[in-house]
């Protein structure tokens, strides 16, 4: 069994962890001293990458309009990027159409219906990620049995629809995005509230 001795590196490690924990004072002071410094660091990173070459610091220029910032001088304006939102008419009915497809194939599983084939009816409506998801869903789970309504839109985005579709159980609200000119997947779902 070894012998622990206060001497040698390992004894002057000890001494310097030890030396805040021995009062609640030393502990105090330690912290303090370490948030000081993490705070002037923090200033200093700050104060050297702020300046300009004329000594100023820049300051963000007016807005030129709705949805353009101000661009530096010679530069093209620059469009903010932030989702807008589309009137519920503009829904479009290919998306609305693949809802319905959709919940009547997430609907539809008859006694005995494996998942894997209850994912392969759900195949061609859904992308790719999710339907790594539902590959793993148990369909005797699935509580509807069919398709009680029209698909009715929520949320219109440029290229994603949340829509609503009712069944004889549950009302189901579901994203759909735009995979490409005129394909549109489900990549979620989940009951409606």
């Amino acid at each position: 069994m070894p012998i622990r001795t206060r001497r040698g590196r390992a004894a002057a490690y000890r001494a310097l962890w030890e030396w805040p924990l021995h009062s609640p004072a030393r502990l105090f002071v330690v912290l303090a001293v370490a948030v000081a410094v993490v705070i002037g660091l923090s200033y200093l990173g700050g104060a050297v990458g702020s300046p300009s070459p004329g000594g100023r610091a820049l300051q963000p220029a007016p807005s030129a309009g709705p949805g353009t910032t101000a661009p530096a001088p010679g530069a093209p304006p620059v469009t903010e990027l932030s989702p807008r939102s589309l009137p519920l008419s503009d829904a479009p009915p290919v998306a609305l159409a693949v809802a319905e497809r959709w919940t009547q194939a997430w609907a539809t599983h008859p006694a005995g219906t494996t998942p894997q084939q209850w994912s392969a009816g759900l195949a061609p409506y859904t992308t790719d990620e999710y339907l790594g998801v539902l590959a793993e869903v148990d369909p005797a789970n699935v509580p509807g049995n069919a398709v009680t309504g029209p698909a009715v839109p929520v949320e219109v985005r440029p290229e994603a629809v949340r829509v609503q579709v009712p069944t004889d159980a549950v009302r189901l609200e579901l994203l759909l995005v735009q995979v490409g000119p005129g394909d549109w997947r489900v990549s979620g779902y989940d009951r409606a509230s």
